[in-house]
């Protein structure tokens, strides 16, 4: 594998709420070090419903000799709204890539759910349940069509102002137009139990796709949160979470759970080996931090359990946001300077 990445955060935007509170320019600074220097990561995947944010960020992990995947992930949003943050972070991502940064574009991710009018629901929680009605079902069947559209307008946009490497961050159904880009990217990474008997088929078959094309191929998110039985819920492990159906702020969790950090930190590396062994070129676990997934001592109320993040992030007392590394820390971190 060519490079090990981790996905980086800045703020998914969800019913007026942010994932990533407060954004802390010298705290995203600091992130970066680390990743290069204690993970021994190659890349990091910057993420984020704010354009602002994404720019700062990618900026920070420039400087700290990263490869940097600027990964606009918004939410709720017209098309007319993609293609101004893709133009916005384009011409960024071009002055740093002017500048002798290594960058990549991603002209959006799993646009499917995120875009207004394409699955029936005005709200995320509505699409991702229509999926499951009649209604979902039939929209499905004209989302390869819609998305294709919408990503060579992107693609176009993108690369009047950028010279690098451009790709789409994909969910399977999307059925992207690979011809468009330049490396074939996919969010579907995860592995539950339902999955696990056909995984590294899938992946090999990732990347027979990309040979075909002559093209690379990134899997842009893998892996899975700490709590007993995190591996086999796959991309499910957020929902032992009960959010605020209001502000989309998680409350507490839906019932009594166990840490295992030593499960995630297997799982991790047993991904991460399927990866390698199928001829994925990058790879970016899921992910760095969850700033909305604090660790607290009441195990009813230790959101940090849900996180898929390296770090389990640390409210002291009347300071600020901190974080202390888990097992997977460890484990990333081994399995990406042992190449």
């Amino acid at each position: 594998m060519r490079a090990i990445g981790v996905c980086y955060d800045t703020g998914f935007v969800n019913l007026g709420s942010s994932t990533h509170e407060p954004f802390d320019i010298a705290r995203v600074r600091e992130d970066m070090r680390v990743i290069r220097a204690d993970l021994h990561c190659d890349a990091v995947r910057i993420t984020g419903g704010y354009p602002e944010r994404l720019n700062l960020a990618a900026s920070e992990a420039a400087a700290a000799g990263l490869e940097v995947w600027v990964c606009p992930f918004l939410n709720d949003v017209t098309e007319d709204e993609v293609l101004a943050v893709v133009a916005d972070c384009a011409e960024h991502a071009e002055r740093l890539r002017a500048s002798g940064a290594e960058i990549v574009l991603a002209v959006g991710s799993e646009l499917a759910m995120f875009v207004l009018g394409y699955l029936p629901g005005e709200t995320l929680a509505e699409r991702a349940a229509a999926l499951h009605t009649p209604a979902g079902q039939a929209a499905l069947a004209g989302i390869p069509a819609r998305v294709n559209d919408l990503l060579a307008r992107a693609a176009a946009i993108a690369r009047d102002r950028f010279r690098g490497r451009l790709t789409y961050c994909s969910l399977p159904f999307e059925q992207v137009d690979w011809a468009l880009f330049d490396i074939l990217a996919t969010d579907a990474g995860y592995r539950g139990a339902d999955l696990a008997p056909g995984y590294r088929d899938t992946m090999r078959a990732y990347v027979a796709q990309g040979e075909q094309l002559g093209k690379p191929v990134a899997i842009t998110e893998f892996g899975c949160p700490s709590f007993r039985g995190a591996p086999d819920a796959g991309p499910h492990g957020f929902d032992i979470i009960e959010w605020d159906p209001d502000t989309a702020r998680p409350l507490r969790l839906d019932g009594p759970y166990e840490r295992d950090e030593l499960a995630q930190a297997d799982h991790l590396t047993d991904l991460l080996g399927i990866l390698d062994t199928a001829g994925v070129d990058a790879a970016f676990y899921y992910c760095f931090a969850r700033y909305d997934l604090p660790h607290r001592d009441d195990p009813a109320l230790d959101l940090d359990l849900a996180s898929p993040g390296l770090v389990k992030v640390l409210q002291p007392e009347g300071g600020s946001l901190t974080w202390a590394p888990k097992v997977a820390f460890g484990a990333l971190a081994e399995q990406a300077e042992s190449r």
